[in-house]
């Protein structure tokens, strides 16, 4: 793809992580330093925030560790799901040597005695055994005659005046335009791995193994809770209200990596509606959006205190995107292990979020095989934070990425008109350092068309 380096690990295994899997045990959920040699972030809250690698990292393990869900369906429901176990052909493909084309199928040299009048034709079994010196003319797709040596193509042959020989207009093979069996797989044969999307030619392959029904990981259910008295849903800012972003954006984006989005909600900045909203949920994740920090009317942690959550992440060391949270709520009348990502109220802070937390946990609820992320190297000179990795938007030009203006927490221009995010390590970067991308589910590495405006 346009802009990509090399590729690294799907998940590597960075400074942090062991720290980060150490925050499951019951003495250290909220305590972690950033990795390798750089200063550690400033408390916040009497707690230490993780570490961004450590973060997603976490979030993509406890997604995997949850509880395996299974379930057969039909191959029209498959669609958009992944394989809970290999795709394994139950019969040859194809099940008996079959015509690849129109036209005659004949035995031995030629010209050849045309048999009968008849053709063999797809769907039928009374294909005729052909003599030495013999041919039929036979429809793409039909058994192959027993004895038949190879088919001539209708255009490469042609008949005697009284119809009774044909003649090849060009070299007959052994073997020729004929599909013999098991050609593109026997029985038994592994087709596609556990963990496959299950896409609509995936379907057709499963159709032509012999599949009725396909054993899949569910589509992981998300509840949206978009919280704040100030947001409007519709029409223009005034007296002190501005539209909501998140609410039309965090369900498609969702959507986008194949996730079942049950409901988006607004709630406004009312403790006991997101008490309720919370409890009874029976979504695998509940998101929220804003009310992750410690205002007057930031709800999101005295709830999750008030319900008996675990705070597995509070708090990143990333920019934009520092107050996102991720717990374990009890578990719910019909979903046993069921979680909680509370995003950021700002637009790009609460993107920060979904790449960070919420997708690595989905993906690892739905089986998803991760793809190998990738590095290029970068144009211009990124201004860092003196702690905390950076998470900017970018277009590819070329084999290099462009930062673009517009990457303040409250701010999505950047990211519209972005093709990812690059990772920014504490410090900053300069020309020529090679970063890693974060792409973007409707983008993975397209160039974009649009100019968002460079860093100066």
């Amino acid at each position: 793809m346009n802009g990509r380096k090399h590729e690294v690990g799907a998940e590597p295994e960075s400074d942090g992580v062991e720290e980060a899997l150490a925050l499951l045990g019951p003495q250290s959920r909220q305590e972690h330093t950033p990795t390798g040699n750089r200063p550690a972030a400033p408390d916040t809250g009497g707690h230490r925030a993780t570490a961004w690698p450590a973060a997603r990292a976490l979030a993509a393990r406890i997604g995997r560790s949850a509880p395996a869900r299974t379930r057969k369906v039909p191959l029209g429901q498959a669609v958009g799901q992944v394989l809970a176990e290999p795709l394994t052909a139950l019969c040859d493909l194809p099940s008996f040597d079959t015509s690849a084309m129109d036209g005659w199928a004949v035995a031995g040299p030629g010209p050849w005695r045309i048999h009968g009048d008849g053709s063999v034709l797809a769907g039928r079994d009374d294909a005729p055994e052909l003599e030495d010196g013999s041919a039929v003319r036979i429809a793409t797709g039909a058994r192959i005659p027993a004895e038949a040596t190879a088919v001539i193509r209708t255009e490469h042959a042609r008949t005697d005046a009284d119809g009774r020989l044909l003649h090849a207009e060009r070299a007959v093979t052994q073997g020729q335009d004929i599909r013999p069996r098991g050609q593109e797989c026997r029985s038994g044969d592994q087709l596609l791995p556990t963990g496959s999307l299950v896409s609509p030619a995936v379907l057709g392959l499963a159709a032509a193994a012999g599949y009725d029904e396909l054993l899949t990981v569910p589509r992981p259910r998300v509840e949206i809770l978009v919280l704040g008295d100030e947001l409007l849903t519709e029409g223009l800012p005034h007296d002190g209200l501005i539209r909501d972003a998140l609410g039309p954006m965090v369900g498609p984006w969702l959507r986008a990596l194949g996730v079942e989005v049950v409901a988006t909600r607004a709630l406004g900045d009312d403790a006991d509606a997101l008490h309720r909203a919370v409890t009874t949920s029976d979504a695998d994740l509940v998101i929220t959006t804003g009310g992750t920090a410690a205002g007057p009317v930031d709800h999101v942690h005295p709830v999750l205190r008030k319900v008996g959550a675990e705070l597995l992440v509070d708090g990143v060391a990333v920019r934009p995107g520092h107050p996102m949270l991720l717990a374990a709520l009890p578990p719910g009348k019909n979903v046993p292990v069921r979680h909680l990502v509370g995003l950021p109220g700002n637009p790009l802070a609460a993107v920060s979020g979904l790449l960070t937390l919420a997708e690595p946990l989905l993906r690892g609820l739905a089986g998803t095989v991760a793809t190998a992320g990738y590095v290029a190297p970068v144009r211009d000179e990124v201004h860092g934070h003196p702690y905390d990795t950076r998470l900017v938007p970018f277009v590819h030009r070329g084999e290099e990425l462009l930062p673009l203006h517009y990457n303040g927490p409250a701010m999505l221009r950047g990211i519209a008109a972005s093709d990812g995010l690059a990772v920014v390590p504490p410090g900053g970067a300069r020309p020529g350092d090679e970063l890693e991308v974060l792409d973007l589910p409707w983008t993975p590495g397209t160039p974009s068309t649009v100019d968002g405006g460079c860093f100066t």
